[in-house]
């Protein structure tokens, strides 16, 4: 019986002929140099230049993937992959498959995704050439950053296209997406999930093609954006709603009691009426978070969280009807006082600033308390068990 295959290096192919064959060349290399069991495995997404007869030729094994897209190619590659490690690379020779000692030492030692690294600061090299100014000095760092900051994330290069994975993480990621933000998810539901993560730092050179990139740099940098931001809850909906309300509390408490002035400003009415309004967004947004969170839970997009588990024990449908209901009765309170007012002006011409004093705290407080009370029947059927 044959030894098991320990290394597949994966490459997504869509007409790639100009460079395929150094790259497997040098992937040849790279297992001879490292003296692993391996295959080198061409997930071929539709070429039409002669790359599959190439890859062919050369001795490498060639995985046909219908479903268009590079996540979908990786994907297809990586469950057809043999080795208990895969280490996938792009087939444009901008990267080097002869040395795969780093990635191979980190797998040895324990870890589940190893992240090439680009960046000086992770010992990483970017030859002249190699990278748009756009992507190497705004959007690679803009996304790393955001990446890092919203995941914590240890990988400082967070899109790298040099990686490697081992086949039961991959399995642990339940990664779904089918184009360029699957470099993302890979890092994403990697950190979530708590696998084991490290970096090796390669060199990027130019690639080898006549023909410009398959990456769109500002659309496919929207994407990866977007992902992080949708997969993120608590940085697209908790901090901005939670700013957004508390600013506006502290100005709506003070400026129902009367006018500030800071200096040669006067904040009055006009600003209560913002902040009202901000009041009121930022609790929506705030349920908004907890409405996202609840359902990524529950669809296990995202893990399950015991802190959000011990608000919604004590967040009980009927605990948010009677606070629905007593904040809508602070505001009924509020009006109630404001139509007095307006009773003893014999329902004339009032006062506009201090009706407004009242009548606006009264349409803030009735909101919330509405908001209140149907996002807790919302959350309950959130909750609510289904097979």
């Amino acid at each position: 019986m044959s030894e098991p295959i320990e290394l597949t290096i994966l490459m997504p192919c869509l007409n790639e002929a100009e460079t395929l064959a150094a790259c497997i060349q040098k992937a040849q290399q790279g297992l001879d140099r490292a003296g692993v069991r391996g295959e080198i495995l061409v997930a071929d997404n539709g070429s039409t230049d002669g790359s599959v007869a190439i890859a062919e030729k050369l001795g490498a094994r060639v995985v046909h993937v219908r479903e268009k897209g590079y996540g979908s190619a990786l994907r297809g590659g990586i469950e057809a992959a043999l080795g208990q490690w895969i280490v996938l690379g792009d087939a444009d020779d901008s990267y080097d498959f002869s040395h795969m000692e780093g990635f191979l030492q980190k797998f040895r030692e324990g870890y589940e995704l190893v992240m090439g690294c680009r960046l000086p600061g992770g010992g990483g090299t970017i030859i002249p050439g190699a990278m748009p100014w756009k992507n190497r000095w705004i959007g690679n760092p803009a996304l790393s950053f955001v990446g890092r900051l919203f995941f914590k994330c240890p990988a400082r290069d967070f899109h790298c296209g040099l990686r490697g994975v081992t086949k039961a993480a991959y399995k642990k990621m339940e990664l779904k997406t089918t184009g360029m933000e699957f470099a993302s998810e890979m890092v994403i539901k990697a950190t979530l999930r708590s696998l084991r993560i490290a970096e090796v730092p390669v060199t990027l050179h130019p690639d080898g093609r006549s023909r410009p990139p398959h990456l769109k740099p500002w659309r496919d940098g929207w994407r990866h954006l977007r992902f992080m931001l949708l997969f993120s809850p608590r940085w697209l909906f908790t901090w901005p709603g939670l700013a957004l309300l508390v600013i506006g509390l502290a100005l709506a408490v003070p400026l129902s009691i009367g006018p500030i002035r800071i200096g040669q400003v006067q904040f009055d009415t006009n600003t209560l009426l913002v902040a009202g309004m901000m009041t009121i967004v930022g609790f929506q947004v705030l349920f908004f978070g907890l409405f996202t969170k609840l359902y990524c839970a529950a669809r296990g997009l995202l893990p399950d969280n015991p802190q959000l588990r011990k608000l919604l024990v004590l967040f009980s449908l009927e605990r948010g009807i009677v606070a629905g209901v007593l904040i809508a009765a602070i505001g009924l309170g509020f009006l109630a006082a404001a139509i007095l007012k307006w009773r003893a002006a014999a329902f004339g011409i009032i006062s506009y600033p201090e009706s407004l004093r009242l009548v606006i705290p009264a349409v803030t407080c009735m909101t919330l308390g509405v908001q209140t009370l149907f996002s807790s029947f919302f959350l309950s059927i959130l909750e609510l068990k289904h097979d």
